[in-house]
Protein backbone atom coordinates (compact mmCIF):
# COMPACT_ATOMS: atom_id res chain seq x y z
CA UNK A 1 0.00 0.00 0.00
CA UNK A 2 0.90 3.51 -0.95
CA UNK A 3 0.48 4.61 3.01
CA UNK A 4 2.91 2.16 4.30
CA UNK A 5 5.19 2.66 1.84
CA UNK A 6 5.41 6.37 2.27
CA UNK A 7 5.54 5.75 6.18
CA UNK A 8 8.31 3.38 5.94
CA UNK A 9 10.48 5.36 4.08
CA UNK A 10 9.59 8.38 6.47
CA UNK A 11 10.53 6.67 9.15
CA UNK A 12 13.88 4.64 7.48
CA UNK A 13 15.09 8.87 7.04
CA UNK A 14 14.28 9.54 10.83
CA UNK A 15 11.85 12.01 9.27
CA UNK A 16 9.11 13.66 11.65
CA UNK A 17 6.11 14.24 10.10
CA UNK A 18 6.69 17.73 10.53
CA UNK A 19 10.24 17.91 8.85
CA UNK A 20 8.22 16.37 5.84
CA UNK A 21 5.72 18.70 6.33
CA UNK A 22 8.27 22.04 6.27
CA UNK A 23 9.85 20.77 3.22
CA UNK A 24 7.72 19.15 0.91
CA UNK A 25 4.79 21.85 1.56
CA UNK A 26 2.11 19.90 2.20
CA UNK A 27 0.03 20.40 5.61
CA UNK A 28 0.70 18.00 8.25
CA UNK A 29 -3.11 16.62 8.61
CA UNK A 30 -2.15 15.79 4.65
CA UNK A 31 1.06 14.10 5.61
CA UNK A 32 -0.69 12.04 8.43
CA UNK A 33 -3.53 11.43 6.14
CA UNK A 34 -1.46 10.21 3.41
CA UNK A 35 0.59 7.54 5.81
CA UNK A 36 -2.77 6.29 7.28
CA UNK A 37 -4.07 5.74 3.89
CA UNK A 38 -7.04 8.27 4.62
CA UNK A 39 -7.62 9.84 1.25
CA UNK A 40 -10.72 10.92 2.15
CA UNK A 41 -9.40 14.51 3.98
CA UNK A 42 -8.44 15.62 0.45
CA UNK A 43 -11.30 16.80 -1.84
CA UNK A 44 -9.93 15.40 -5.28
CA UNK A 45 -7.55 12.92 -6.67
CA UNK A 46 -5.53 15.61 -8.07
CA UNK A 47 -4.43 16.98 -5.08
CA UNK A 48 -3.88 13.12 -3.33
CA UNK A 49 -1.65 12.58 -6.61
CA UNK A 50 0.07 15.43 -6.10
CA UNK A 51 1.05 15.40 -3.08
CA UNK A 52 2.19 11.74 -3.27
CA UNK A 53 4.21 12.65 -6.12
CA UNK A 54 5.91 15.36 -3.97
CA UNK A 55 6.14 13.63 -0.93
CA UNK A 56 7.35 10.57 -3.02
CA UNK A 57 10.11 12.39 -4.62
CA UNK A 58 11.13 14.12 -1.57
CA UNK A 59 11.50 10.80 -0.43
CA UNK A 60 13.49 9.53 -3.21
CA UNK A 61 10.77 6.73 -3.97
CA UNK A 62 9.82 5.40 -7.60
CA UNK A 63 7.39 8.47 -8.60
CA UNK A 64 5.64 6.19 -11.73
CA UNK A 65 5.21 3.21 -9.54
CA UNK A 66 4.21 4.60 -6.63
CA UNK A 67 1.28 6.39 -8.38
CA UNK A 68 0.39 3.39 -9.98
CA UNK A 69 -0.27 1.50 -7.33
CA UNK A 70 -2.07 4.92 -5.60
CA UNK A 71 -4.60 4.70 -8.50
CA UNK A 72 -5.09 1.02 -8.15
CA UNK A 73 -5.91 2.03 -4.59
CA UNK A 74 -8.13 4.69 -5.75
CA UNK A 75 -10.29 2.81 -8.41
CA UNK A 76 -11.52 0.71 -5.13
CA UNK A 77 -12.84 3.82 -2.94
CA UNK A 78 -16.40 5.14 -3.93
CA UNK A 79 -15.42 9.00 -3.81
CA UNK A 80 -12.54 8.69 -6.08
CA UNK A 81 -13.32 6.19 -8.47
CA UNK A 82 -14.38 7.92 -11.17
CA UNK A 83 -14.23 12.15 -11.53
CA UNK A 84 -16.72 14.22 -9.64
CA UNK A 85 -18.86 16.12 -11.88
CA UNK A 86 -18.68 19.68 -12.68
CA UNK A 87 -21.95 20.74 -11.41
CA UNK A 88 -24.86 19.04 -10.02
CA UNK A 89 -26.90 20.50 -13.22
CA UNK A 90 -27.68 17.79 -16.31
CA UNK A 91 -26.10 18.55 -19.71
CA UNK A 92 -28.33 20.99 -21.53
CA UNK A 93 -28.54 20.82 -25.40
CA UNK A 94 -26.66 24.48 -25.49
CA UNK A 95 -23.91 22.07 -23.08
CA UNK A 96 -23.72 19.57 -25.66
CA UNK A 97 -23.71 21.99 -28.67
CA UNK A 98 -20.45 24.02 -27.35
CA UNK A 99 -18.81 20.75 -26.21
CA UNK A 100 -18.90 20.02 -30.21
CA UNK A 101 -17.81 23.29 -31.42
CA UNK A 102 -15.03 23.54 -29.46
CA UNK A 103 -13.64 20.55 -30.46
CA UNK A 104 -13.63 21.74 -33.69
CA UNK A 105 -10.66 22.47 -36.38
CA UNK A 106 -11.90 26.26 -37.48
CA UNK A 107 -9.66 26.18 -40.11
CA UNK A 108 -10.94 22.86 -41.60
CA UNK A 109 -14.19 23.58 -40.87
CA UNK A 110 -14.11 27.06 -42.61
CA UNK A 111 -12.71 25.41 -45.44
CA UNK A 112 -15.73 22.30 -44.98
CA UNK A 113 -18.17 25.29 -44.55
CA UNK A 114 -16.81 27.35 -47.79
CA UNK A 115 -17.18 23.71 -49.44
CA UNK A 116 -20.28 23.10 -48.59
CA UNK A 117 -22.16 26.81 -49.14
CA UNK A 118 -20.26 26.74 -52.86
CA UNK A 119 -22.38 23.09 -53.93
CA UNK A 120 -25.06 24.90 -52.33
CA UNK A 121 -25.12 27.48 -54.68
CA UNK A 122 -24.12 25.47 -57.40
CA UNK A 123 -26.63 22.68 -56.58
CA UNK A 124 -29.46 26.31 -56.62
CA UNK A 125 -28.35 27.49 -59.92
CA UNK A 126 -28.46 24.78 -61.30
CA UNK A 127 -32.23 23.56 -60.32
CA UNK A 128 -32.98 27.64 -61.03
CA UNK A 129 -31.60 26.75 -64.85
CA UNK A 130 -33.80 23.81 -65.44
CA UNK A 131 -36.26 25.13 -63.89
CA UNK A 132 -36.47 28.22 -66.51
CA UNK A 133 -35.79 25.88 -69.19
CA UNK A 134 -39.05 24.06 -68.76
CA UNK A 135 -40.97 27.14 -68.05
CA UNK A 136 -39.56 28.97 -71.02
CA UNK A 137 -42.93 30.10 -73.09
CA UNK A 138 -41.05 30.19 -76.22
CA UNK A 139 -39.60 26.29 -76.18
CA UNK A 140 -43.43 25.19 -75.78
CA UNK A 141 -44.62 26.85 -78.98
CA UNK A 142 -45.37 24.34 -82.08
CA UNK A 143 -43.11 24.60 -85.32
CA UNK A 144 -43.85 27.56 -87.43
CA UNK A 145 -44.95 27.15 -91.19
CA UNK A 146 -44.32 29.97 -93.39
CA UNK A 147 -47.92 30.21 -95.80
CA UNK A 148 -47.24 33.55 -98.74
CA UNK A 149 -49.80 35.61 -99.22
CA UNK A 150 -52.25 34.90 -102.10
CA UNK A 151 -53.54 38.36 -102.74
CA UNK A 152 -50.63 39.35 -104.54
CA UNK A 153 -50.52 42.61 -102.66
CA UNK A 154 -47.25 43.92 -101.87
CA UNK A 155 -46.25 46.58 -99.19
CA UNK A 156 -45.18 49.47 -100.45
CA UNK A 157 -41.89 50.72 -100.88
CA UNK A 158 -41.06 53.66 -98.62
CA UNK A 159 -40.80 56.75 -100.52
CA UNK A 160 -42.39 55.58 -103.31
CA UNK A 161 -46.84 56.12 -103.21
Amino acid sequence: MVAEQLRAAREAKNLTVQQVADATKIRTDHVRALEEGKFTAFSATIYIRGSVKIYAKFLKLDEAKLLATLDGELKGTQKFSEPPPLSDQKKSLLDSVALVLAKVNWKMGAAGFALIILALIVGVSFWAWRHHQKNDPLKNLPAAVYQPADSGDTLPLPGHR
